[in-house]
């Protein structure tokens, strides 16, 4: 019978007379990592670009998954920082992905993001201090505007969207 901290076994003699012995689990845990409340900041960072790069590619969870040979479930984890992800995975998220394994740990525009060079060499970092391109709303606007199936309609949007901007930027520019 098993009990919520403790561990009971049935022991029956060969006369028949049964006894118990009981053995308490308090306090034994298998050596590892310390457990922690919540996920440590680097894992949720980590996981918060895997999901950025991802949703940039148009990925879905169970396709990246799939490509990893994953579940969709264990991306999630990886997304939300509750897996620590190891760097044989990392290295091979990265060559899915096709970003340098440093994109995970620094603030890399993912639309900009230089393609994993030949070889094991890292492409330097140049990326600028507050990236707009990084923010959910723009991710949401540049999938909604590749979703538009008609090139007329999705020609004139960025038409309107550029005039927009001159327009603006004639308005301060007098002030």
């Amino acid at each position: 019978m098993i009990g919520k901290n403790r561990v009971t076994k049935t022991i029956t003699p060969r006369r028949g007379q049964g006894t118990q012995l009981q053995q308490s689990k308090v306090g034994k845990r298998r050596p590892g990592r310390p457990r922690a409340d919540r996920p440590n900041p680097v894992d949720v960072h980590v996981g918060s670009r895997i999901r950025l790069r991802r949703k940039m590619l148009g990925l879905s969870q169970e396709r990246l998954g799939e490509a990893l040979g994953l579940t969709f479930q264990q991306i999630q984890k990886y997304e939300r920082g509750a897996n620590r992800v190891g760097a044989s995975r990392l290295h091979q998220m990265s060559r899915v992905l096709d970003v340098p394994v440093t994109f995970f740990f620094d603030a890399t525009d993912p639309v900009r993001a230089p393609a994993i060079p030949d070889g094991f060499a890292e492409v330097e970092k140049t990326s600028p201090a507050i990236d707009p391109l990084a923010r959910e709303d723009t991710i949401e606007l540049v999938a909604a505007y590749h979703a538009i199936a008609d090139l007329t309609i999705r020609r004139r949007l960025f038409e309107l969207a550029k005039a927009l901007t001159q327009t603006r930027e004639r308005n301060t520019g007098s002030e």
